[in-house]
């Protein structure tokens, strides 16, 4: 609902925008194009930092988390045989976990190279498409967060199994 309510506000911006830009007196038209640069450099700056984020992703910033959490479940599964079941079932809820962040994490590079080649091909002079980049990159902003936050709990878990194991 209130996601509905933000594209409906959204638009409607963007209507009085461009109703002013062709119909307006010549303060609001000059008021529109003020807008319209500074919605160009606000898309410039997502564009920014979505290259910026996307560098850190090819250097593997969650990659490497993921990876050591494999290594430490597969050193837990070896030594299955002296371990308590439930420590194994917890194991197994645990891998899933890991497998299930690490499609999140695909998917959200997905999106970002999506996002940045439609950043290269939008044209500044279109602010509804520039509008939805906009979006569309606070929304992959706020699925990196989500990300990381569980990338955290899972570590969390996974050091109370190992605690768990060694006892």
């Amino acid at each position: 609902m209130i996601r509905s309510l933000f594209k409906l506000v959204i638009l409607l911006v963007i209507g009085i925008l461009i109703y002013n830009y062709f119909f307006g007196t010549t303060s609001e038209r000059d008021q529109s194009k003020q807008v319209f640069g500074s919605m160009r450099n606000v898309v410039v700056s997502v564009a920014d930092l979505m290259k910026t984020e996307k560098t850190k992703y090819d250097a593997g910033k969650y990659d490497k988390v993921l990876d050591k959490l494999g290594d430490t479940y597969k050193a837990v599964r070896d030594r299955a045989k002296y371990v308590d079941e439930k420590v194994i079932k917890r194991l197994g809820d645990l891998e899933a976990k890991k497998a299930d962040l690490q499609e999140e994490l695909s998917q959200i590079e997905q999106g970002d190279q999506q996002a940045a080649a439609a950043a290269r091909s939008t044209k500044p002079s279109d602010p509804k498409k520039q509008a939805v980049l906009a979006n569309k990159a606070a929304d992959q902003e706020r699925r990196k967060k989500e990300l990381q936050r569980e990338l955290e709990q899972l570590l969390r878990e996974s050091d109370e199994l190992l605690k768990d194991a060694q006892k």
